[in-house]
């Protein structure tokens, strides 16, 4: 895959005579020992001429997937013709068309419903639509150095993979998607490791909606490819074990990696005073924190037909998380300093499930898909950090805005005091009969209770070096247990019973959309730095990270299965040291 974008700027210039003479030039993407393979080919043809007949018919360039077997080639796919006398090059045209296709394939997530969709008129996808200007400015088509270049070649093979992924998924025959995931695996890490920049450019310029729908997209790629990952893990260990036992004295073999950070993709910016971190991350591609046991999607011996099919729909599923910080800059203490002042603005984290459903497939499958939309992994802790860069001493602080947390409880006390005297009737027999009289007989009893005041989410402040941490944490309303670090028999309450059917009642923690959404007003407190005026005027780097926990726990099933699985992300964000005018110390 890396010989793909330097081909498509090194393609000899369309035939000057019969366009069709040459045979089509072609690249071969993957191939398997028997002579398949998967081939990317360009061919030229002439244009039909114009409506007036004046000038030479132009010429056009079409590209084309191919599949090569014992028998005769079988094209999968087929580009448009891109004009070669165009001044937008021919790669960037195909980019722009594959990006486009890419997009209109996003799975379907039933949020804002079809109705939504529907008001605009035409096809639902025709607004998820980008065009060269955009593609250009995101890839820097334009030129660049070495590492920009080596980022727009890595996006181009993303997008061609995930391209060809969609055909191996839904058009293409067997053999293809065999090839796909069998060759085309290292060369898909490493356009994930390289077109970082190119891509956090390419979603901060399509906007919130194209990037939602593009990072779905992408997601169901890489769901499934972590998927083919857990499963060969699941395959060598058995192997392992084989071999351990049946040949004890030599060296365990080595298990494979069984997570893929390099599919957990996140940028971050700087835009109107925000600083915005967007991260995105398979679930089964983040590291695991505590979990029953190493669960596999085959099924055990001991586990009923249902717990694989439970895993596998887990396995579908995307954290995305959003970051929002609001920073400001003011003269302070008569114009000795900058106050540097941090607020958080806006959280929000959901977990989607990546269900390839599209508009119209609902009623088919309604039945067995509403039981699985609400088992789903839920955050339970998040962590977000914000700090001058790492190893500077310019600025002074952070001073925090939130004390430790120390709850009040409100204890009511109720005493009641019963007292039981004799009648007059027993005394009058007690007199007959010459006794004393029986003797008063009083009871006395005491109820107190008590009433706290809890939440579901705690938020605290804390400094680690010179950065400033908001963190949150989730615990069962029930027993009190943190969510994220309990494992059976190791103390505390269990949090299974509690967060059953968490997604409805009055006091659950999360929306009816399975997500968590934290607004300025719930952390109103603000994280302030010092820093001297001869900074003033200059644009800093400021590091910026967000770690989130993922935890499943049954809501409406009935299974042992639980999890709770990490990810973290840290980028530089800028911080322009321009005051806001007026001093408000």
């Amino acid at each position: 895959m890396d010989d793909v974008w330097p081909w498509l700027a090194s393609l000899p210039p369309p035939p000057s005579g019969e366009p069709d003479a040459p045979p089509p030039w072609s690249l071969h993407l993957a191939a398997s020992p028997d002579g398949t393979s998967i081939v990317l080919q360009a061919d030229a043809a002439a244009a039909t001429a114009d409506s007036d007949g004046g000038g030479e018919p132009a010429l056009l360039v079409a590209f084309s997937l191919a599949i090569n077997g014992a028998s005769a080639p079988s094209a999968m796919w087929t580009s448009g013709g891109f004009a070669a006398s165009s001044p937008v090059p021919l790669r960037l045209q195909l980019l722009v068309q594959l990006l486009n296709e890419v997009l209109a394939l996003s799975p379907y997530v039933p949020s804002l419903g079809t109705s939504a969709v529907d008001i605009v008129a035409g096809d639902a996808a025709s607004e998820a639509r980008v065009d060269a200007h955009v593609v250009s400015c995101a890839v820097g088509a334009a030129g660049g150095d070495d590492d920009a270049s080596a980022s727009s070649a890595a996006f181009f093979s993303l997008a061609l993979l995930l391209r060809l992924f969609w055909l191996c998924a839904l058009d293409a025959p067997a053999e293809a998607g065999y090839l796909f995931f069998r060759d085309l695996g290292a060369g898909l890490e490493r356009a994930l490791v390289l077109c970082r920049p190119a891509l956090a450019a390419f979603l901060r310029c399509v906007g919130p909606d194209l990037e939602e729908r593009f990072m779905r997209s992408l997601g169901y790629m890489l769901a499934k490819w972590c998927l083919l990952h857990e499963m060969q893990a699941t395959a060598s260990a058995a192997a392992a074990s084989a071999a351990k036992a049946a040949a004890p004295q030599e060296l365990p073999i080595p298990r494979p990696r069984r997570v893929l950070p390099t599919a957990c993709l996140s940028h971050a910016s700087e835009a109107h005073g925000l600083w915005v971190l967007k991260g995105y991350a398979p679930v089964l591609a983040m590291p695991h924190v505590t979990g029953a046991a190493p669960a596999t999607i085959t099924a055990s011996p001991h586990e009923v037909p249902e717990e694989p099919a439970l895993r596998y729909g887990l396995v579908h599923q995307q954290l995305e998380a959003v970051a929002q910080l609001e920073y400001a800059v003011r003269v302070r203490g008569g114009g000795r300093y900058l106050g540097v002042s941090v607020r958080l603005d806006n959280v929000r984290v959901r977990v989607a499930r990546l269900a390839f459903r599209k508009d119209g497939d609902d009623a088919e499958d309604a039945g067995s898909d509403n039981v699985m939309d609400s088992e789903c992994h839920f955050p339970s802790r998040i962590r977000i950090w914000v700090g001058p860069r790492f190893g500077t001493s310019y600025a002074t602080g952070p001073s925090l805005g939130r004390s430790t947390g120390n709850p009040e409880r409100d204890v009511e006390m109720t005493r009641t005091v019963k007292g039981v005297f004799p009648g007059a009737a027993k005394l009058g027999v007690g007199n007959a009969n010459g006794g004393g009289g029986a003797a008063p007989r009083m009871k006395a009893k005491m109820r107190s209770s008590a009433r706290t005041r809890s939440r579901s989410w705690r938020w605290e402040q804390e400094v680690e070096g010179g950065a400033g941490v908001f963190e949150g944490v989730l615990y069962d309303p029930v027993t009190g247990t943190e969510v994220s670090a309990w494992r059976p028999g190791v103390g505390g309450g269990d949090p299974r019973n509690g967060m059953r059917r968490r997604y409805g009642g009055p006091g659950r923690a999360f929306s009816k959309m399975r997500g968590l959404v934290v607004a300025g007003d719930e952390l109103p407190e603000e994280m302030t730095w010092r820093v001297g005026r001869e900074m003033e005027g200059r644009t800093l780097r400021w590091r910026f990270g967000l770690q989130a926990w993922v935890s499943y726990l049954p809501n409406e099933v009935r299974s042992r299965h639980f999890e709770t699985r990490c990810v973290e992300w840290a980028h530089e964000v800028e911080l322009p040291l321009v005051h806001i005018n007026g001093d408000e110390s």
